[in-house]
């Protein structure tokens, strides 16, 4: 109980201004934040791999299928963190029970299923057909087995079946372009209609959520595409990496006058919020939202990827530019998404006081679990790409 009292001591003696009770500790933490920053990598990949199949963009065709493959690997561990978060996760499934059709959070599970089930796992599927048929054939052992599994039966290789496959991917990439926008899109909606809240309250925040998913999602791709690459002893296509370049610049652009608008349109109301908003930004998230979200994580990449992308540099020092405006990014998206979730809670709702957040090492909400959280897409999307080796050379003739 001492122990106790000392937390909660130790904790109140660096609030600041009036608070209520119960706002001293915050209710989301920082297995929350990872949630939207996983959803967001989903749905940029997804819509990097859209680039390909329907707007016929064939400079970045070698990043398709490690896009999509990604998107899965990531989407697989999106739900994890809230289920980990929640008191009783195995209570879970009852929202597929007994939905409940005005609640936003209720309805995340049919719009998780949908995007799993019907979009990801059924273009993967119809990608990979042919060429899972072709390794069932040549492959022995477990692998033989496991593409038998994955075939589901369907061993027709013919011409006519070949197009029917990529017909279907096709018409399902079309569904899964507003599907993807649907997916992360919604979680904005689930901050910005949050009335109560001014710092959440937007009806910017989709949009933004929307264009910084697309960021992040392209950024990990570009990433991925230049490591796997080097690791298998070739050398990235720079044709592909100044197209992934290009587009991750111009979408970053956008995601940062969104960012602006939103801000300035804040400014300008000045409601009554304005002013322990300003606190909250000038205090509590400096070094979270100017330093590292805005400098760093977007302002340094836009001018590092402008450099590389239009300069005469050599491509070497091009693709390590990539590289490093990419791994900022990834930094600075992930600390958007903390100074939604977190920032949105560091002040009370009197308007008048600010409370702390302190990040446990260990715990169900400790720093560990979420670095976990964290790999495990990488371990899944590792044994992914051992099953399903997403590289040009790796495709049955």
């Amino acid at each position: 109980m001492d122990e106790l009292f000392k937390q909660l001591a130790e904790s109140l003696s660096q609030v600041s201004g009036f608070i209520y009770p119960n706002e001293a500790e915050l209710h989301w933490a920082l297995l929350v934040v990872i949630y939207p920053y996983l959803t967001g990598l989903v749905a940029g990949a997804f819509i990097l791999a859209s680039l390909e199949k329907v707007f016929k963009v064939k400079e970045v065709e070698p990043t398709y299928r490690l896009a999509m493959l990604t998107a899965l690997a990531f989407l697989i561990v999106a739900p994890m963190p809230l289920l980990a978060h929640l008191g009783h996760p195995e209570r879970s499934f009852e929202i597929f029970l007994t939905p409940h059709f005005e609640s936003a959070m209720a309805m995340f599970g049919f719009v998780y299923a949908w995007y799993l089930m019907v979009v990801l796992l059924l273009e993967i599927w119809f990608e990979y057909r042919a060429d899972v048929v072709k390794w069932s054939e040549s492959q022995k052992g477990w692998r033989r087995l496991a593409y038998r599994l994955i075939s589901l039966g369907s061993n027709d290789i013919s011409p006519k079946a070949v197009a029917f496959d990529q017909k279907a991917v096709h018409t399902i990439t079309l569904i899964g372009i507003p599907s993807a926008f649907l997916l992360h899109g919604y979680v904005g909606f689930i901050f910005g209609s949050v009335k109560a809240n001014p710092w959440w309250s937007s009806v910017l925040m989709p949009i933004v959520f929307l264009f910084s998913a697309i960021v992040s999602g392209i950024a990990l791709v570009l990433l991925l595409y230049y490591f796997t690459t080097l690791v298998r002893r070739k050398t990235p296509e720079m044709s592909c990496l100044n197209k992934l370049a290009s587009f991750l610049l111009y979408t970053l652009i956008v995601d940062l006058s969104l960012e602006t608008l939103d801000f300035i349109h804040r400014l300008y109301e000045s409601e009554e919020s304005i002013k322990i908003l300003s606190e909250l930004i000038f205090s509590k998230l400096f070094l979270s939202l100017t330093i590292v979200q805005i400098l760093l994580g977007t302002i340094g990449p836009i001018l590092l990827l402008a450099i590389a992308r239009f300069s005469r540099l050599p491509d070497e020092l091009k693709r390590v530019g990539y590289f490093i405006a990419a791994l900022l990014i990834q930094v600075g998206i992930f600390s958007t998404r903390w100074n939604v979730v977190i920032g949105g809670q560091l002040f009370s709702k009197s308007l008048r006081g600010l409370t702390v957040y302190k990040m446990q090492l260990v715990g169900a909400e400790g720093l560990l679990v979420g670095i976990g959280f964290l790999i495990l897409p990488f371990l899944i999307l590792f044994l992914l790409v051992k099953l399903l080796p997403p590289w040009q050379e790796s495709r049955s003739s």
